[in-house]
């Protein structure tokens, strides 16, 4: 049976044009190698897996061929060439760094150096990890590094550049690596499995290339287990199965459950998910994703920034046209609340359903009001009108009526016959209908309007419906996480005791102080606007009771200490007596 190579190994790139993602760095490399502007020292610095020492490589290769092609790169013919793909060229010498990070290691190194090459020009020495060079190492080395022998060249090689001295630093053409980019990865995947002779689906790759964030190797290793797991066909399901990623339908079904406002079928996929063995952490941050592909799904010019297959992009950019740009960004908002507090939460998935059901509210209490206000305004019998807060009506002096003279409104002296002065304004405006009628329409349309709405309020504000302790705290519970961020003191004064529901919806809780009652009592109109309108009843109320607790008081002083114990038990203090002992003060 043939030895297996892995694919890192088998395709890494052999030459400057076959490195992926990196084509600054490989065409200004190409150019110094070209016009014989080598650097004495290079560092080349970079996340894992994005072609550092691939391209260290090809550059001790390359600057060694005897015969370099018209594209600078190496010929893979001549002598050195030849030596170098057999592993035992005497002209390259990779140390890692990691291992060998001593004053001695580096000592050793400096001895090497020395040594002309016997065969080509340069003698390259690549060293990995250079970063884990201990900081005397780095200094005995910092001579040698800015001015070796002219056949000496040093590649550095490191994942955290900060760790390294500056002194070093100042020394070395520094060239920076960046992640690659999902469509390459997914490109690359593609070649490889085309070599391999196995079928595989576009958004299976585009999959692996998201997992590996911005590493080819570490792409290549998935890809590897993937094709142990599948065989020669690769589907979309069997990634997501081996990697335990969750499939892009689940968001897009549960996108639809919240803005239909549909809360039981939001939080049974919720369940299906977790019972699949999803952390909750893993779903919380996926739907962030997903809404956020969803809001740069709104403009064309930032489709460019979705890093899916075309075929999820059409979906995203179908489902992004039925979400407004409010709701989606203020689910993000709730949904990065909620991937804050999860890790702290004592029941994670309560906090992830009441997440859920207050997404799904966005959009339902806004249709609830659009559909309640549209039926008001049809409606021939106006007895109600939609407002968020209740407001009075000003009411404004009535104009001169034709033939028709209002007798004067004289104060009475007798106070019980007296009424109200509010009271006949009231008359005089409920009693306009008739008056219009008498005067044949003469009262013009507006001022007809502003009295059918002012009824319309007197009725509005007297809506009570009736409603349980249970919403009463839902919605308590609601309101307080909406304000947790911006006022903890209050959070925590209303969250430490529920409210509790008493006749003619007055609600009663229980304080522990004066402070806590001021900072309640600063918030308390927003509080009950809230309450309001969320539960439909405008007679609710709220009355706060601070229950005092008695401070403990305990002894301090040897004496108050001996009188307790003497209280507790009186042989103590019989035994006192007996042996005729003191207190020691």
């Amino acid at each position: 049976m043939d030895n297996f190579i892995v694919s890192a190994r088998k395709y890494r790139p052999a030459t400057f044009d076959t490195v992926v993602g990196q084509n600054t760095i490989t065409n200004t490399l190409k150019n110094a190698i070209k016009n014989n502007h080598l650097a004495q020292a290079f560092l080349f610095c970079g996340p894992r897996g994005v072609g550092k020492t691939t391209c260290a490589r090809i550059l001790a290769q390359t600057i060694n061929c005897e015969n370099l092609s018209e594209n600078t790169e190496a010929c893979n013919k001549c002598k050195s060439c030849k030596s170098f793909n057999e592993s035992n060229s005497f002209n390259v010498h990779e140390l890692d760094a990691a291992s060998n990070n001593s004053v001695e290691d580096i000592r050793n190194l400096v001895d090497q150096v020395r040594i002309p090459p016997q065969i080509g020009r340069y003698k390259v020495y690549i060293i990995d990890e250079v970063h884990m060079l201990s900081t005397a190492a780095f200094n005995a080395f910092l001579k040698t590094l800015e001015e070796p022998p002219a056949y000496a060249k040093f590649i550095l090689a490191t994942t955290e550049k900060h760790k390294i001295i500056p002194t070093i630093l100042s020394r070395c053409q520094i060239f920076d690596f960046s992640r690659i980019t999902v469509e390459d990865i997914a490109n690359h995947l593609a070649f490889v499995a085309q070599n391999e002779n196995i079928t595989v689906e576009t958004e299976a790759l585009h999959v692996i290339a998201q997992k590996a964030d911005g590493a080819l190797r570490d792409a290549l290793s998935i890809f590897d287990q993937i094709v142990s797991f599948s065989g020669n066909h690769i589907t979309y399901k069997s990634v997501i199965d081996n990697l335990n990623v969750l499939d892009y339908d689940y968001y897009f079904t549960i996108t639809e459950y919240l803005l239909g406002g549909n809360i039981p079928s939001t939080l049974l996929l919720l369940n299906e998910i977790i019972e699949k063995g999803f952390e909750g952490q893993h779903f919380i941050g996926g739907l962030a994703e997903h809404i956020r592909n969803l809001l740069v799904c709104k403009d064309v010019s930032t489709l460019k920034l979705l890093e899916v297959s075309q075929s999820i992009k059409e979906k995203y950019k179908e489902q992004s046209k039925a979400c407004p740009q409010d709701f989606l960004l203020k689910a993000l908002e709730i949904i990065t609340r909620c991937d804050v507090q999860y890790k702290t939460s004592s029941n994670k998935r309560l906090q992830l359903e009441l997440a859920l059901m207050i997404l799904c509210s966005i959009t339902s209490n806004k249709n609830e009001v659009q559909a309640e206000t549209k039926s008001t305004i049809n409606s021939p019998d106006k007895t109600k009108i939609i407002a968020e807060e209740p407001k009075t009506l000003p009411i404004e002096p009535k104009p001169a009526i034709k033939h028709i003279e209002i007798p004067e409104i004289k104060p009475e002296t007798n106070t019980n016959n007296a009424k109200p002065k509010s009271e006949n304004v009231k008359k005089i405006i409920s009693g306009t209908k008739s008056l219009a009628e008498l005067t044949g329409g003469d009262l013009n349309t507006e001022e007809k309007k502003k009295s059918e709405v002012n009824e319309e309020q007197s009725d509005y504000n007297k809506t009570a419906n009736d409603f349980s302790e249970e919403q009463l705290h839902l919605h308590w519970n609601t309101y307080a996480e909406t304000i947790q961020q911006d006022n903890p003191n209050l959070y925590s004064s209303i969250t430490k005791h529920m409210p509790v529901l008493k006749e003619n919806f007055q609600l009663e809780l229980i304080i522990d102080n004066k402070v806590q009652e001021d900072e309640i009592n600063s918030k308390k109109a927003d509080l009950l606007s809230y309450l309001r309108k969320e539960l439909n009843n405008y007679q609710i109320s709220l009355v706060l009771e601070i229950k005092h607790v008695a401070a403990e008081v305990r002894p301090y002083t040897t004496k108050e200490k001996f009188n307790s114990l003497a209280e507790k038990n009186p042989s103590i203090l019989k035994l006192k007596e007996q042996l005729d002992l003191d207190i020691d003060y």
